[in-house]
């Protein structure tokens, strides 16, 4: 079996592992890294494939080893876009979070070398990161279990791998999404090979895929082997953990990546099952044919001449690497190689072996063939440039788009044919003939596209829809590349709309006269444009003005039309939309356009009805309450709590710390305020004496770690439960059982029933406490589905003159997705201390 090619086991022999490494590259060789990238895999036959539930759930450590150390095919299998999670770099939430997760996954799988795949294919997709579950079951459930493992099995027989790996247990520590894929990997290791499973992927043409060995992540007390991966590589100028953590720096809205230093690193690996027996385990690959010299050892007595052709191949591979770092050298060699891969091919096919080997064989010849092809277009040194003239299209649009190529190698590359690949339906003028490119020349071809008047618009998980397809000749072989274009093409809407505001909450209690919308257009078409804007409102509801025309003189010009909402005089109770319509050439359009630009992945779109979404309900409110709100930056709650008229006040440290805190009734702390308020922390002693003094003192939920004291940040002893797997309940439909009904807690000033425990999103609540002082009475008790309740979810206690509450229920998300039972009754927890009056 090989492990490293000459070159770079040489190269690790001189260069000590304890290399001092300050940041990442220091000490790195002048090396040509985008040449071995693409020399290495040529030396092993093998394919390793990692599952995962969420965008950088990958083993990177293990990935750039195996990868970029071993030059093993590698993949990473995720299930969802990771569209649950918080967002460390910006705003966006929801399916524009998965956007850019996605789009970090692929740029950290660079660094790494990896493939991604995703079971998770659109932004309505069911295997949807819907936020934190217990248990596989109730994973699968949501996703959808046949689909999901449909898709599982798809994508196993489309990449076939020799190993399989999930990245985490199914053990009762474990999120619920991490335990489904786990419990998915292990069913699929024989169920991908059995023909009665999904069989109508047999008849589209898929074949069943028996996966070698099948590895689960160990400690060292249960291992069957390790692997040290803590090499230091001079390639790169960095050990493999190293690299890993370069790529997961590229998970910036996650805030991941962390530097750290060069040395020893052991991952250890239990080998849950096998195709053939192993009883004294040495490393990963016993049992496998490591390369193609191996496979054919393998065939010796099957085909003999087959097996001494396999031999020779490997060699022929081995000499295209031994031409590093030479380009030109690697370029002839690769070319040869694509000769005799390609004659292989034909052999295998014309070879007497049994059907299953023959498959075997010839699916990893083509895999030989593509990453030939990629040891071309690097080492052919060719620069192609895909400039799009208009990179934003409309329907029936047109774009020019300009294909420049500068061939920077010593190599004459010929019968050069750029072309362009473009989705059905579209098409392309010009056609250029084949032509020679010397060494220096450069050669530029323009091409005019067409959109045609159906064209679909922009997926940001589907494949760009304008590509350079080229192809060239070196030696006795031709290849055919893809290469993409410098900006995303995206066919948009001719006009795309923003509404402001996006959610509205209606008071049936107190219905306001007027309204104000607004609608912000923007002309995505190439040039002048006149159209007209109205709204779609309610029955019984008017707006002013009724219609509004706007011209547009150029493109990408936006313009803002202000409408008047009057509400019908009885507001039905419940969800309504306000939607703003363009008008334009017989179709009416109403889509928000969400432009997702960060510098570390490419731009993309998030395509969204542009609507105001908004709900109706009785609200009770005291008319002389006043609010201080300590912003956090977690949550939106004070925003909305203005936005129903309630009288906040967002306080800032100079409040704290010396402001007259005696005005508010009550004070409110966001979302884990102690993590991300220092002055919180520095006053919270004034926060409690305000409390004894006679105030109301509200705090949302923190993490055990998130500057948390038990003992002294709250005025009695409340300890917040850890694991934090076992302290919260993710069903948003448990049963609330309210333990004093008669509390003012639920009487002022609403009247709390049933029905504002209803409707709940994604949880009831994290991190509930798991000790507290006697002092504190309880009020509510939940529980997820066969596990005992909770009765944490608020806790309230006297306080000197006053009173200090703590809730860890998710107010947050029941008051940001508009849900009436979160405002009411959050309202009365604020209100609380006007209830004698």
């Amino acid at each position: 079996m090989k492990k490293f090619s000459l070159v770079l086991l040489i190269a690790m022999l001189i260069v000590p592992l304890a290399a001092p490494l300050n940041s990442y590259g220091k000490g790195k060789a002048d090396s040509d890294v985008e040449l071995w990238n693409k020399l290495k895999p040529l030396d092993t036959t093998l394919s390793f494939l990692n599952t995962g539930a969420h965008p950088d759930d990958e083993r990177s450590h293990l990935l750039a080893y195996l990868s970029r150390g071993l030059g093993i095919r590698t993949a990473s299998l995720i299930a969802n876009r990771g569209e649950g999670g918080q967002n460390e770099i910006g705003k966006e939430l929801g399916n524009a979070l998965g956007i850019i997760r996605s789009n970090e996954m692929k740029e950290a799988s660079k660094v790494t070398g990896v493939e991604v795949f995703h079971l998770s294919q659109t932004t309505d997709d069911p295997i949807y990161d819907f936020g934190f579950s217990k248990s596989p079951e109730e994973t699968l459930e949501k996703w959808g279990e046949e689909l999901t493992y449909k898709r599982f099995i798809r994508r196993i027989r489309t990449y076939k791998p020799d190993i399989l790996f999930p990245s985490f247990l199914n053990v009762e520590s474990q999120h619920g999404h991490h335990r489904a894929i786990n419990l998915l990997t292990r069913r699929a290791f024989e169920d991908a090979a059995d023909p009665t499973v999904f069989p109508e992927q047999l008849e589209e043409g898929l074949s069943t895929w028996q996966v070698k060995k099948l590895y689960l992540p160990a400690d060292s007390g249960n291992a069957t082997t390790s692997l040290q991966i803590g090499k230091y590589d001079p390639i790169y100028g960095m050990t493999y953990p190293q690299l890993g953590e370069k790529s997961r720096y590229l998970h910036k809205s996650q805030g991941m990546g962390e530097d750290i230093p060069a040395e020893p690193e052991t991952v250890h690996l239990r080998l849950a099952k096998s195709v053939t027996e192993i009883p004294n385990e040495e490393n990963m690959f016993d049992g496998l044919a490591y390369d193609f010299k191996e496979i054919g050892a393998r065939l010796k007595s099957d085909d003999p001449g087959l097996s001494a052709k396999l031999t020779h191949f490997q060699k022929t591979l081995d000499k295209v690497i031994e031409q590093y770092p030479d380009r030109s050298k690697a370029l002839k060699k690769a070319h040869v190689a694509l000769k005799e891969v390609r004659h292989l091919q034909s052999k295998t096919e014309k070879s007497r072996l049994e059907s299953k080997d023959k498959e075997d064989i010839l699916f990893r010849l083509d895999v030989k063939e593509d990453q030939l092809t990629e040891v071309s277009k690097v080492a052919s040194s060719l620069e192609v440039q895909t400039v799009v003239g208009d990179a934003t299209l409309v329907q029936n649009g047109q774009t020019n788009v300009t294909v420049t190529m500068k061939n920077n190698g010593k190599q004459l590359l010929k019968d050069v044919h750029p072309a362009l690949s473009l989705p059905e339906g579209w098409t392309v003028e010009e056609s250029p003939k084949p032509f020679r490119l010397k060494s220096g020349e450069s050669k530029t071809v323009e091409f005019t596209v067409n959109v045609p008047s159906d064209a679909e618009y922009f997926k940001p998980y589907d494949e760009s829809s304008i590509q350079t397809k080229l192809s060239y000749s070196v030696g006795p072989a031709e290849v055919k590349q893809s290469y993409q274009t410098e900006s995303t093409v995206a066919v948009l809407p001719d006009v795309s709309i923003q509404s402001d505001p996006t959610s509205l909450v209606v008071n049936t209690l107190d219905v306001p006269e007027e309204i104000t919308v607004e609608a912000k257009v923007q002309n995505n078409t190439s040039g002048s444009l006149e159209t007209s804007v109205e709204l779609d409102i309610p029955d019984g509801w008017t707006a002013e003005p009724e219609l509004k025309p706007v011209a547009f003189s150029e493109e990408n010009e936006t313009q803002t039309v202000t409408f008047t909402v009057s509400p019908s005089a009885e507001v039905d109770k419940g969800e309504f939309t306000i939607q703003p319509v363009v008008k334009e050439n017989g179709k009416s359009l109403r889509t928000y356009v969400q432009k997702i630009d960060y510098e570390h992945i490419n731009t993309s779109y998030y395509l969204q009805p542009a609507k105001v979404e908004g709900v109706a309900f009785d609200l009770k409110m005291p008319d002389n309450l006043k609010v201080g709100y300590i912003d956090s930056g977690f949550d939106k709650v004070a925003d909305r709590l203005q936005g129903i008229g309630m009288d906040v006040t967002k306080l800032g440290p100079e409040d704290l710390k010396s402001g007259d805190l005696s005005q508010y009734d009550t004070i409110v702390t966001g979302v884990r305020a102690y993590l991300s308020r220092e002055d919180l922390r520095n006053n919270n002693k004034r926060l409690l004496q305000y409390a004894e003094d006679g105030g109301h003192l509200v705090v949302q939920y923190n993490k055990p770690w998130d500057n948390w004291n038990s003992d002294s940040t709250a005025p009695y002893k409340l300890v917040i439960g850890q694991p934090s797997i076992e302290w919260r309940v993710t069903d948003e439909t448990a049963e609330v059982h309210v333990q004093k009904p008669n509390h003012p807690l639920f009487n002022y000033p609403n009247t709390i029933t049933e029905k504002d425990w209803s409707n709940w999103v994604q949880e009831r609540g994290l991190y509930f406490p798991m000790e507290w002082d006697d002092r504190f009475e309880t009020f509510v008790s939940m529980a997820d589905p066969n596990e005992e309740p909770f009765d944490s979810g608020i806790l309230m206690a006297d306080y000197g003159e006053g009173s200090y509450l703590y809730t860890n229920l998710v107010w947050y998300r029941q008051i940001q997705n508009q849900v009436p039972g979160g405002y009411r009754i959050f309202t009365n927890l604020v209100s609380y201390p006007l209830d004698d009056e």
